[in-house]
């Protein structure tokens, strides 16, 4: 069960990735373009969202049921390595405030002038999409050496 949740995350967040750089690309190229905002401009946030939520909720299956890190009672000990503590802490709360503002984001772009919401969608669609970069092991950072690229 944990290597296919495993996989499922590691494969959502390529998809949370394009959906990101999309929703961001189309909320820039709205304001520099001074476009109006569109139906497609919503669901490039729509579709950032929902994989968002797939995201979260594979992940809270990983963090509570199938991870070896599940019961953990040395949070001290812990907290003293940097890839536990990565995986137990840093990854899951940017995780949950990069999902937090994606929600923000979208509620927000749903009023206002064609401008303010594509500036809406910049800032917090981007914001977002900065901590997800920095929340994923990559594998050329030291919590990522051993997960690969997929």
């Amino acid at each position: 069960m944990y290597d296919t949740l495993k996989i499922i995350h590691s494969l959502l967040r390529w998809l949370i990735l394009l959906a990101g750089f999309y929703a961001v690309l189309r909320s820039l190229g709205g304001i520099t373009g001074k476009k109006a905002y569109t139906g497609a401009d919503g669901k490039a946030g729509l579709f950032y969202m929902i994989f968002f939520d797939l995201q979260l909720l594979v992940g809270l299956a990983l963090y509570f049921f199938a991870s070896p890190l599940v019961g953990i009672h040395d949070m001290a000990g812990a907290m003293k390595d940097p890839i536990i503590r990565f995986y137990t802490v840093e990854h899951e709360t940017l995780a949950i405030i990069a999902f937090v503002l994606v929600h923000i984001g979208r509620a927000k772009t749903k009023k206002g002038t064609d401008a303010q919401r594509h500036k809406t969608a910049l800032l917090f669609f981007g914001i977002a999409l900065l901590l997800v970069l920095a929340l994923v092991p990559w594998p050329f950072r030291a919590v990522g050496a051993m997960q690969g690229w997929f």
